[in-house]
């Protein structure tokens, strides 16, 4: 693609303050705080007789991309499901599927128009509100035309901006409210994912401009996602566990369902982002499957060398730490470099997630440690490995100008504009995250009490139990 510990209780003041915010995030106060100027003449279309026509091979390989990618988060539930306690379950499931339906509704009123439409170089501008204009025909973005509907496209970013919070959720597992979540990842999507997906891939974004490459949400994603769940769950502070806790993962059998949807979405994630059906997306295709098998692979030889057996979980693990760092290069890098990147993403990752214990804090399914640590070594490996003949459409000027990879004689130009998409992916989640977590903090709502934690989110939070009477049993979490 180019393109706080604190147990105070919720009070109605309080209600009223998290209302407020969500209806702030909600009708656009993003747009002025990234200066986006609403009366700005709107960026001129292309004209309708120089758009083409909608290709039906194209389109049907967009929608079952687009199906494809809504699968990874009923996946993501899953996979994260299956490492905690079983008295926090449904919580940990409800907090992927409940970002299916808010995610959507903020994407329809405003969301897409805010990525997408022309505007500043950091946010757009208001041209899609309630998807106004995004018709069955074609459309043109970044002097690109695409032969699928519009529609299509949008319904296709949407399931990405969906994924990206939910994936935040298993660095705050156990302690955080279900209330307090929502109203995060509402005012997140607005002043971190929004202006990432307008920067990298929306209508004249900064970091398009800046020629910076994320085929499919290494920054937007990823990076986004992983450095996020870092700083909040240090806000959040550490679990309230003691000697008799057991931190192991309550059903592995449910985590490698989880990785296998995940793996198998992953093939609309990366080779969709060919937004065509071509020959593009059929290599996206093969070195997103080479990277998730070589990571998968790796990282169990190293737990035999370095714990003496080969565990489920960690070839569940180094698998989806594959795929997080194919995602920025998938369609810029050939086979031999996917290799690399998914052999070298597992040796990367399993040493940053050892060093949790080192800095203290308390991400509790490693979401930094595959997704963060992962999506900005995927991102620095287009700098390295991008070849200009594997996609010559974003990577060649012209045949005499090639843009390729420090390793494949490019010299340092795409790896230094690389590193700067990288930290500027970084700012944006650390400020945001800061922002929003200090919010929901000052308010008191941030954390669940200690006698929440105790008795388990899925009571009291949800009422309910994932199995019949085990409520407040103690069941595991992840054992990383």
């Amino acid at each position: 693609m180019r393109l706080f510990k604190d147990g105070s209780e919720f009070g109605g003041w309080q209600r009223g303050l998290l209302r407020a915010a969500l209806l702030t995030a909600a009708v656009g106060l993003p747009a002025l705080a990234f200066g986006q100027d609403p009366a700005a003449a709107p960026a001129a279309a292309p004209a309708a007789d120089a758009l083409p026509d909608v290709n039906s091979g194209d389109t049907a390989w967009m929608l079952t991309s687009s199906a494809l990618v809504m699968l990874m988060t009923p996946g993501l539930a899953l996979f994260y499901g299956g490492m905690i306690r079983t008295k926090n379950v449904l919580n940990t499931l409800m907090q992927s599927f409940i970002a299916l339906s808010i995610i959507t509704i903020f994407w329809v009123i405003c969301g897409y128009s805010f990525a997408f439409a022309p505007g500043s170089p950091f946010y757009g501008g208001t041209d899609y509100f309630m998807l106004k204009g995004v018709e069955q025909t074609t459309f043109a973005l970044n002097g690109t035309k695409y032969t699928m509907p519009h529609q299509v496209f949008s319904f296709y970013q949407l399931m990405f901006a969906i994924i990206t919070p939910a994936l935040i959720s298993g660095a705050i597992a156990d302690r955080m409210k279900f209330g307090a979540y929502i109203a995060f990842i509402s005012m997140w999507h607005f002043i971190v994912y929004i202006p990432l997906a307008h920067m990298v891939w929306g209508e004249g974004g900064y970091i398009f401009n800046l020629g910076a490459w994320d085929f499919a949400g290494g920054l937007v994603v990823h990076i986004s996602s992983g450095v996020s769940a870092l700083v909040l769950s240090i806000i959040l502070g550490k679990r309230k566990l003691t000697a008799k806790d057991d931190t192991r993962p309550h059903n592995l059998p449910m985590t490698l369902i989880g990785t296998a949807l995940l793996w198998f979405g992953w093939f609309g994630f990366n080779a969709g982002s060919a937004l065509g059906s071509g020959g593009l997306a059929g290599a996206a295709f093969m070195t997103t499957h080479v990277a998730a098998a070589t990571a998968g692979l790796v990282w169990i030889i190293i737990e035999w060398f370095a714990i003496g057996k080969p565990t489920a979980l960690g070839f569940a693990t180094g698998a989806v730490a594959g795929l997080v760092a194919i995602t920025p290069c998938a369609g810029f890098v050939d086979v031999g470099a996917a290799l690399i990147i998914g052999g070298a993403v597992s040796v990367i990752s399993y040493f940053a997630i050892k060093l949790k214990s080192k800095f203290g804090y308390d991400d509790t399914l490693d979401v930094f440690g595959v997704h963060g640590v992962g999506g900005i070594w995927g991102a620095i490996a287009v700098g390295l490995f991008a070849k200009a003949s594997v996609n010559p459409a974003s990577l060649a000027v012209d045949a005499a100008n090639p843009i390729n990879g420090l390793m494949n004689g490019g010299g340092m130009t795409l790896l230094m504009k690389q590193l700067t998409s990288v930290g500027i992916a970084v700012v944006i989640a650390v400020v945001g995250t800061m922002l929003i977590a200090g919010i929901l903090k000052a308010a008191g709502i941030l954390r669940a009490t200690e006698a929440e934690e105790d008795l388990g989110l899925d009571q009291t939070q949800h009422g309910e139990e994932a199995y019949n009477g085990m409520a407040g049993a103690d069941g595991a979490m992840s054992g990383r």
